[in-house]
């Protein structure tokens, strides 16, 4: 009996997907897969295996270590594994033990820069059948359930900003390589500052039209290719998905513009904002509402004129600005992001909603009747772990929708408003998450604790660096 069979994973849905890739495999004679499951940063980890041994995983899973779930984002492990329960209070976790990838056989994707390549997303399992508790696509799932449980499912548009550069020099000698490594010397496809021009589109197209036909050919929506306001920066905008699909779009999209641009010559980050002259910061705005499961409807549309949301929506809406200080490090949860929460900028500095204002936190567009009414949520940037920002969103919604909270008036001047400013650090954010009682108890204090370690060993090994500014700053007047 294999792994899913026997921990009550298998359904005749799973057991037909899993044929077809399968299927797939064998007609396009596949060589390689590669199995991938989102780290706690949303980044994608995992193994490459020959196609038979992939289909054999399907339902008998494939090894990683769970040091996996004790890395920063300089891969270095900031929990004591070695010790008794591997600092994480959790013998499973002892001794940098395996785990299981569990492939989804729905996510199977061929990979059209990679020659004779499929990939699967997977979800972590213990042996014993239990979901590795720091694993986040399982904690977005269970926060989907709830949601469904109360008769509703999730939608979001992904609206995403991020840089390409042409690399001038890998930084591959020994000297080089590091934890992390010399990141590449770049320069420019593009000057910035001619927001929407037709003529700088097509200065950066003959890049943008690679990286688009191999998002196109993975099945992604996409819905347009723009040029940004700043140099080198583009924005790639999606179609609505539902439910555990957007965050699944989002960590294969970042992770294939990467891959595709560095086989080509060029650097793609989504770093908020890079330190390169003139650059301008990368926001991810997330589109958002929620479907009536029984009617099919918009749950958020009004129905009344005069008000631009539902009070499903409304309540929401104010659950969403009720948890921004907390939830800010799930959708800036680098020291980086913070950067961009600038007064008077296209970024939010506090916890406001507008009417199609994009200088507020949260704008509210549609209104009565129209069915494409949603909350697009400014805040965030693309790096966020897309599973975390999701799950952070649906629960401060349906807390909001519970409790039937009232979002106040639209900020029309929202710079000038008097909310709640948002976390300027990353320090801040993590205090206001750890302090936090409700995400505490929706998301479990083992998580909580877990990610509030992670994010404070990011923070302590930036204070422990010695900065350009602070040599400038001292080294000659004192």
């Amino acid at each position: 009996m294999s792994f899913v069979e026997r921990h009550g994973l298998q359904t005749v849905e799973r057991r037909d997907a899993a044929r077809r890739v399968a299927e797939i495999v064998r007609s396009e004679k596949l060589e390689l897969v590669r199995l991938s499951f989102p780290d706690q940063h949303g980044i994608l980890r995992g193994k490459t295996l020959v196609a038979e041994e992939a289909l054999k995983a399907l339902d008998g899973g494939c090894t990683l270590t769970t040091t996996m779930f004790a890395k920063d984002t300089s891969h270095r492990s900031v929990f004591p594994v070695f010790t008794a329960n591997g600092g994480f209070g959790m013998p499973e976790m002892q001794g940098a033990a395996d785990a299981l990838m569990i492939p989804d056989p729905d996510s199977f994707r061929v990979l059209p820069w990679a020659e004779k390549t499929g990939w699967l997303l997977c979800d972590a399992y213990f042996h014993d059948g239990r979901p590795v508790p720091f694993a986040t696509r399982h904690l977005y799932r269970t926060v989907l359930k709830a949601l469904a449980a109360r008769g509703y499912e999730f939608m979001a548009g992904l609206e995403v900003e991020f840089h390409v550069f042409k690399v001038e020099d890998a930084h591959m000698r020994p000297a080089d390589a590091g934890q992390p490594g010399e990141p590449p010397a770049v320069s420019l496809i593009s000057h910035g500052y001619q927001y929407l021009t037709e003529q700088r589109f097509d200065q950066i197209a003959p890049v943008l039209d690679i990286v688009r036909r191999d998002i196109q050919a993975l099945g992604l929506p996409l819905r347009s290719v723009e040029v940004e306001f700043g140099p080198s920066q583009c924005e790639f905008t999606f179609q609505p998905t539902a439910g555990l699909l957007p965050a699944d779009l989002m960590v294969l999209f970042r992770s294939a513009v990467k891959q595709i641009c560095r086989r080509h010559g060029y650097h793609a980050t989504f770093m908020c904002r890079p330190r390169i002259p003139n650059v301008v910061s990368s926001g991810w705005h997330l589109h958002q509402s929620l479907v009536d499961r029984t009617t099919g409807a918009n749950a958020f549309m009004a129905d009344a004129p005069g008000v631009p949301l539902s009070a499903a929506g409304q309540g929401y809406l104010a659950g969403l600005l009720d948890h921004a200080r907390a939830a800010t490090v799930f959708s800036t949860p680098t020291i980086n992001g913070y950067k961009r929460y600038r007064s008077f900028s296209l970024a939010p500095d506090r916890a406001v909603w507008a009417r199609d204002n994009r200088g507020a936190m949260i704008r509210v567009l549609g209104g009565p009747g129209d069915p494409g009414t949603r909350l697009e949520n400014r805040v965030g940037e693309p790096a966020a772990n897309p599973y975390l920002y999701m799950a952070s969103q649906v629960l401060a919604g349906m807390d909001g929708m519970a409790r039937t909270l009232d979002p106040g008036p639209s900020a029309d001047v929202p710079y000038e408003a008097d909310r709640p400013l948002l976390p300027r650090t990353l320090q801040e954010a993590v205090a206001a998450l750890d302090a936090d009682t409700f995400f505490r108890g929706a998301m479990g204090d083992t998580f909580i604790d877990y990610y509030v370690h992670i994010k404070t060993a990011e923070i302590a090994r930036f204070h422990a660096e010695v900065t350009d500014w602070e040599h400038r700053e001292y080294f000659e007047i004192f």
